[in-house]
């Protein structure tokens, strides 16, 4: 199952973009093996100003279609990680070949796309950076990966 983190903004270098980068990486090879991954990001701007509905159009278009969809809104489920491993390993066992990963900008996701979405997940109340929420995603997908493979990465 391909994963697509279709994001609104640019990373630059910076320990954000590393901490992500070597996630991903790890992501790739702990999952390959168990038939997730590759991921791949999207990273989308919106350079009209168009606000959330221009961006919710630019990531929409970024994700491939018949792809399960999955937002990340602090008004979202809170799910424990390896409930979130649980997840991943049945949508891959159903035969989806595409999920796809929203993080909105400044102003969050337009709600339309929230609407749109197959689960909209939640890393806590409180509101982080996207910079932020995208080390924390990657983790987690990583983590994941290493709770499916039977790793010692998480303990309970």
């Amino acid at each position: 199952m391909r994963v697509h983190l279709c994001v609104v903004g640019r990373l630059r270098k910076g320990p954000e973009r590393a901490l992500i980068d070597d996630y991903l990486q790890r992501f790739d090879r702990t999952g390959r093996a168990l038939g997730l991954g590759p991921a791949a990001e999207h990273e989308v701007e919106d350079k009209k100003g168009g606000g959330m509905e221009a961006e919710a159009a630019l990531l929409s278009r970024a994700c491939p279609g018949g792809a399960v969809r999955v937002v990340l809104d602090e008004r979202g489920t809170v799910m424990p990680s390896p409930d979130f491993a649980g997840r991943l390993a049945r949508w891959r066992d159903d035969g989806v070949q595409d999920l796809a990963l929203f993080i909105g900008g400044a102003d969050g996701l337009d709600p339309g796309l929230r609407a749109s979405a197959d689960l909209a997940l939640s890393f806590g109340a409180m509101v982080w950076p996207h910079a932020l929420v995208r080390v924390m995603l990657t983790e987690q997908l990583y983590r994941a990966a290493t709770i499916l493979a039977g790793s010692p990465y998480h303990r309970d």
